[in-house]
């Protein structure tokens, strides 16, 4: 396979994409090491992850559905009749999401996963069933799609159909064998992976969505295992316009005798580490408040007005339930924001 471009565009790599990488890992260390949240907490973090970064990708591509109709989507998923495209494509990235965040350990990147990603992906949109999981047999271009849904622009013309096959086969194996050799730093290859990915745009429709599906797998089989609780999607959304012009001051290089990666490279690993600070704040002291009910942080904020507390007198200044208080104290000394002190009767609790 001649993927020799792959690795030429990767020799010359600044200092600034190696300060970045360094700052992420320093994060990633810190999220493995740091104090575990429960798995009710995770959880909830979770499920409303799911549906933030559903909104956020489906939104980039032009769909107009907020994070709450579509949360409100998904609770009747049992009764709703699928008829519209955008819900039908909300569906079928929510499922397809859920999937990577629940067993990416057991997925093995192959050009078959990916084409079946895709049919995943697109199977609720009846407009796309004749080329799901099947690669383009027309030519597709890339454009910038604007908050109103409407096309701004081409941002590029993608690999034609007879090369296609050729070029993503050599972009699998050589992202297979660059991860098995450690050839390069993972971020490297997942960022190399993923714009050359858009660049060929293998498929009719659904790549930008199938490229941030591939992205979550990536960073999560790599060790980067906050991404179910922070959006890479929202990043994205966020950051839209600079989004779509790292790609084509990146890809616009491409096939050419000066390749540069570095501008795509360097807008991927900002958001990245903006995930990253962001993973951290849940554990830290300023984000208790995205963890916690109403209730919970009654209990919580009364603690960080006494210097200790008796259980009954929690109960009391924070009317909150003595069940529930007890049960709250226990969430608190999971999430390591409070400590006990004594036993029995006396047993007492202060903010650490």
């Amino acid at each position: 396979m001649n993927s020799n471009h792959l690795n030429k565009r990767l020799e010359a790599i600044p200092n600034t994409i190696w300060g970045k990488i360094a700052k992420i890992d320093e994060f990633k260390g810190q999220w493995t090491a740091g104090a575990q949240l429960s798995s009710q907490i995770l959880l909830r973090l979770k499920k409303s992850i799911l549906i933030t970064s559903t909104g956020a990708s489906t939104r980039i591509e032009g769909a107009k559905l907020s994070d709450e109709d579509i949360e409100k989507m998904m609770r009747g998923l049992s009764i709703k009749k699928f008829t519209d495209r955008d819900t039908a494509e909300v569906k079928g990235y929510y499922e397809l999401l859920q999937k990577i965040f629940d067993g990416w350990q057991n997925i093995a990147l192959t050009e078959n996963t990916i084409k079946h990603f895709h049919k995943e992906l697109l199977k609720y949109v009846d407009k796309d069933e004749r080329h799901r999981g099947e690669y383009k047999a027309l030519d597709n271009k890339v454009v910038m799609i604007d908050d109103d849904g409407q096309v701004t622009g081409t941002l590029f013309e993608t690999t034609p159909p007879f090369l296609t096959a050729k070029e993503m086969l050599e972009l699998v194996e050589w992202t297979e064998d660059a991860f098995k050799k450690q050839s390069y730093h993972p971020l490297i290859i997942i960022g190399n992976f993923i714009v050359e990915f858009l660049k060929i745009h293998p498929f009719l429709d659904g790549n930008g969505r199938l490229s941030r599906v591939l992205t979550n797998m990536f960073l999560l089989q790599q060790g980067y295992t906050y991404m179910p609780y922070v959006s890479h999607e929202k990043l994205i959304e966020d950051n839209k316009s600079d989004y779509y012009l790292a790609l084509r001051r990146s890809q616009k290089t491409f096939k050419t005798d000066h390749e540069d990666v570095t501008p795509w490279l360097d807008f991927f690993l900002s958001i990245v580490l903006e995930q990253s600070k962001r993973a951290i704040e849940l554990l830290s002291e300023e984000s208790i408040d995205k963890l916690l009910s109403p209730i919970q942080l009654s209990v919580w904020h009364y603690l960080q007005t006494v210097t200790e507390a008796t259980p009954n007198e929690i109960s009391a200044n924070a009317r909150v339930a003595r069940p529930t208080v007890n049960q709250v104290l226990s969430k608190l000394l999971q999430l390591k924001k409070i400590e006990r002190i004594g036993l029995g009767r006396s047993t007492r609790y202060r903010k650490i």
